[in-house]
């Protein structure tokens, strides 16, 4: 079984701040770190971490070369990685002491991605196979709906949140996932949104996975945060690694909710995904 992820990668600029700027203000950060990002990077370093193959579909510029080799210590198959002439994504993300965040983000090459590249990368897979998706690429619909034909659990993180971009992909979707500001965005959109099973994750106040008309409600594991910039990310690529190696939605979300708790009390975030055996042993401790 295999996560394909169709997914942004960016270098994360990574600001300490003493708090996050208003509007017209300017601050001196206390420090500065760079690293490996984008909500598809990130993905696919938590579900490679938790134990699942993943192969990774995506662009990079011709400074990028760094990040795919960053991918691959990770353990993730970079073969369907391109290099284009946009540059690289970036983000440049303020944290503030408490691990809040406030974050912006050139698209780059990320937005170039190829219907084409994507359908190669997808020809061997199969139904028991996960796609992943965010909403920080171009070819989404085109790739949600290849995969769907081929019978994949298609999971979509609907952020940066955008109704048009969710209504494209939102035919061919297995799961939506969305943090409380996206489902109040979406909820107060006009129309309805049928379908997929949905989680909202709510930082500190954990996840809700609704599904056949039932509520599935994780608690957040009490941590002390220091940065919580991927957070999101690393619960989706956990849980997506969870439920492929066979565990329940109960079973895939506690995992999964265990590794976001682990991740949020170091910097960074590709680079802060725990191990599979790190998070079983919080869990055990739990």
């Amino acid at each position: 079984m295999t996560v394909y992820c169709l997914g942004s990668i960016n270098a994360d600029h990574v600001y300490a701040v003493p708090h996050l700027p208003a509007p017209g203000e300017t601050l001196a950060a206390t420090g500065l770190t760079r690293g490996l990002g984008g909500k598809g990077a990130n993905q696919s370093v938590a579900a490679a971490r938790a134990g699942a193959r993943v192969v990774h579909i995506g662009a990079v510029g011709a400074d990028g070369d760094w990040a795919v080799q960053r991918l691959a210590r990770f353990g993730v198959e970079t073969d369907h990685i391109a290099i284009c002439d946009a540059p690289t994504g970036h983000a440049i993300i303020n944290v503030a002491p408490d691990g809040e965040n406030a974050i912006v983000i050139l698209p780059g090459a990320n937005m170039q991605q190829d219907a084409g590249r994507i359908a190669d990368a997808l020809a061997g897979a199969g139904r028991d196979d996960t796609l992943l998706l965010q909403n920080e690429t171009s070819h989404q619909a085109e790739a949600a709906a290849l995969a769907t034909a081929s019978g994949l659990r298609v999971v979509y993180s609907a952020a940066p949140f955008d109704l048009a971009a969710l209504g494209a992909v939102l035919p061919h979707l297995s799961l939506l996932v969305l943090n409380a500001v996206e489902d109040a965005q979406m909820r107060a959109a006009p129309g309805r949104i049928d379908g997929p099973e949905i989680i909202v994750t709510d930082g500190p106040r954990g996840a809700v996975w609704r599904f056949d008309g039932r509520t599935l409600s994780m608690p957040a594991f009490p941590v002390t945060p220091v940065d919580t910039t991927g957070a999101g990310d690393c619960l989706i690529g956990s849980l997506v690694a969870a439920l492929d190696r066979g565990l329940t939605r109960p079973e895939a979300l506690r995992y999964a909710s265990a590794a976001a708790a682990i991740q949020i009390t170091r910097p960074g975030t590709a680079d802060a995904m725990p191990p599979r055996a790190e998070v079983e042993a919080f869990l055990a401790r739990a």
